[in-house]
């Protein structure tokens, strides 16, 4: 089951994602510094990571 997403974090989250998400800003903000550090070695996996996770924002 997953948590559920605060409204709030999720307008913030979308904007760093759609623009520094090939730094990782967006894993940073809500927390998940692993993936957050792995974003920003490898630009977002190639800009692909990023593409998934705004696809993944926007359906909630």
């Amino acid at each position: 089951m997953m948590p559920e997403v605060s409204e709030k974090k999720l307008l913030p989250a979308f904007l760093l994602c759609f623009f520094l998400g090939f730094l990782g800003a967006h894993r940073f903000y809500v927390g998940k510094t692993g993936t957050g550090i792995l974003w920003l070695i490898t630009l977002g996996i190639g800009g692909i990571g990023v593409l998934v996770d705004l696809i993944i924002m926007l359906l909630g």
